[in-house]
């Protein structure tokens, strides 16, 4: 099939529910299972899709992405490829920040237009989810679609948090309403059938003829789901496509360390080992990781690390990570490094990066450059939600933002 599509990444706001691993970065750049990092998802799903011309729409943050799709996503000079940031910046027709999904793209457009596609992917920044494109696009022609919307059946304990459509026996959707709550509204969007999984979720995933999208973006209003997905419903041919794969948002810290978790499993449901669909990232060129003494028990672990602890069980252990004897980690992401001791002439810490010897960490995420001292005590067991100077709580998830230092013998 001749694609002659444009994808487009949505980077999302200030990613105020990832708190505190978006402080220093934006969402798409934190990063996940110990080597990649979120935008690596979607722009992955376009490469293998046979999509390659990418944008990624920012405007927080948004250095460190630079950084990264700069050093990742070279594309040879015998294409036109690209994968390119487009950050919200002050023109002579748009002087202000990005106000939503669509007023996002509606300020993109005269760069996603560059090669006149035929039509526009619309991708989320902060999902976990392997899609082939060509196959909604098949089914997008087709259905002679002017819009398809990309969804998931979902139980009614999810639902009302989501955008819910209801849809006709071919397909096309009839209703659409953004995050209904637990209200009567959710009992009417319930699609006919058995089962649990009997309301379709939108997954902020959508393919539009290009003619489609200028014209449904012509006008003021700012997101997707809640403006211009219902208002096209009632004048266009709006068909839904069904993801039967996995999927998860994780654009909350409960839901990021719940995907890193059941990625640890012995057979997850997202392979990260699947060749036909592989994950791209930066390549690092790190030696390969060494293991002094460690009973390993369903962990990730990324290349660069120096592990010489006690017991590491269901965790993700990311690049460069060192790991001190006689410690233990439970159920936690440690997310590595940026660089090692020996690489910085600054000397002026006196704890070494990583975790140091006889610590006992569960239930956490440990960014990047955290220093953490020998004996220290990290749970959250018994605390409140809430931000404090070495640490935040949130969802039964304790957090050590990146470049923190623990001392030695701290009981958090």
């Amino acid at each position: 099939m001749d694609m002659n599509m444009v994808g487009v990444v949505l980077g999302g706001g200030e990613g105020k529910r990832l708190q505190p691993l978006t402080r220093d970065r934006c969402k798409p750049a934190v990063p996940l299972a110990g080597k990649y990092r979120l935008v690596d998802i979607p722009v992955s799903n376009c490469i293998n899709s046979g999509i390659r011309r990418i944008n990624i729409l920012t405007q927080f943050n948004s250095v460190s992405l630079h950084q990264h799709v700069q050093n990742t996503y070279v594309f040879d000079r015998f294409h036109d490829g690209y994968v390119r940031i487009l950050a919200a910046q002050q023109t002579p027709g748009a002087e202000r920040w990005f106000q939503g999904t669509a007023d996002a793209v509606r300020q993109s457009l005269r760069y996603v237009m560059d090669h006149n596609p035929d039509h526009v992917l619309i991708l989320s920044g902060d999902q976990l989810y392997r899609m082939d494109a060509r196959l909604v696009l098949e089914e997008h022609i087709a259905n002679h679609a002017d819009v398809t919307v990309c969804c998931k059946a979902v139980p009614r304990s999810q639902a009302g948090a989501l955008g819910i459509m209801q849809a006709d026996a071919k397909g096309r959707v009839v209703r659409f309403v953004e995050k209904p709550g637990d209200t009567p509204v959710l009992d009417e969007l319930r699609a006919p059938g058995d089962g649990p999984e009997r309301y379709f979720a939108s997954m902020g995933i959508y393919i539009f003829n290009t003619k489609t999208l200028l014209e449904v973006l012509d006008n003021d209003e700012t997101d997707f789901g809640k403006n211009i997905i219902p208002a096209a419903i009632r004048d266009r041919n709006v068909h839904r496509y069904l993801f039967r794969g996995y999927w998860r948002d994780i654009g909350t810290i409960r839901a990021f360390w719940q995907a890193n978790m059941e990625l640890t499993g012995p057979l997850p449901e997202f392979n990260l080992y699947d060749p036909r669909a592989p994950l791209y990232t930066h390549m690092r060129f790190l030696p390969p990781s060494k293991i002094n003494c460690c009973d390993l028990n369903r962990a990730l672990l990324s290349e660069g690390c120096i592990i010489s602890g006690h017991r590491i069980l269901s965790s993700i252990i990311g690049v460069r990570a060192i790991v001190g004897e006689g410690s233990v980690l439970e159920h936690t992401v440690m997310m590595g490094a940026d660089y090692y001791d020996h690489e910085r002439t600054d000397k002026t810490h006196t704890v070494p990066l990583g975790v140091g010897r006889d610590c006992f960490i569960r239930n956490a995420i440990i960014d990047k450059n955290a220093r953490i001292g020998d004996g220290c005590y990290i749970t959250p067991d018994g605390k409140p939600d809430g931000v404090h100077d070495l640490y935040t709580v949130q969802d039964g998830i304790i957090v050590i933002p990146k470049n923190t230092v623990i001392p030695p013998g701290t009981r958090l």
